[in-house]
């Protein structure tokens, strides 16, 4: 709710997994195809009025396009389906197949990775819930990994430190008093 009009200049977070837009102006999708690591997509409320499947990232899970022209292209649900091999939940609604159908079903996945980011989506992007939790772990984590590194660079630094001056000493004659 920004009045953005354009989708732009996203290519600089190539790692972006949830991707809010609602809301505001645009007209078209494009330059999201960069963001290979997309899993979720809120393009409702905006102003398009067609969709080109292929400008859409191939990793989306859940799409929201609610609230858009786009929504009443003839064929528009089985085009986007069609285009995306992972797509879990379409404006609110299972995709025929999908994970939480078959979990439904009493099924399983066939793909592990469909399990990575939702296990059972219940509304647009309230399911995504564990995300931000999921994230934070991993943020977390990183962050943890980072600190450890950085001791372990400084620890190694103050034993070369040691190690010179030990070597300076056996080298300089003892200074006179």
């Amino acid at each position: 709710q920004n009045q953005i009009e354009k989708i732009e200049n996203l290519g600089c977070f190539p790692n972006l997994r949830f991707l809010s837009l609602a809301g505001n102006r645009i007209r078209r999708v494009e330059n999201l195809q960069p963001l290979r690591h997309l899993r979720v997509l809120d393009l409702s409320h905006n102003q398009i009025q067609t969709l080109d499947p292929d400008e859409l990232p191939r990793s989306l899970r859940l799409l929201d396009l609610t609230g858009n022209e786009c929504t009443r292209q003839h064929g528009y649900r089985e085009l986007v389906v069609a285009a995306l091999p992972h797509l879990l939940q379409l404006d609110a609604q299972y995709v025929r197949g999908s994970v939480g159908e078959e979990e439904e079903e009493g099924g399983s996945s066939s793909s592990e990775d469909e399990d990575e980011l939702l296990s059972e989506p219940s509304g647009p992007f309230t399911a995504g819930k564990d995300f931000f939790a999921d994230l934070h772990r991993e943020l977390a984590g990183r962050s943890r990994r980072r600190r450890r590194e950085a001791l372990k660079e400084h620890r190694t630094r103050l034993e070369e430190l040691q190690e010179l001056r030990e070597r300076r000493d056996l080298l300089l004659p003892p200074a006179a008093g």
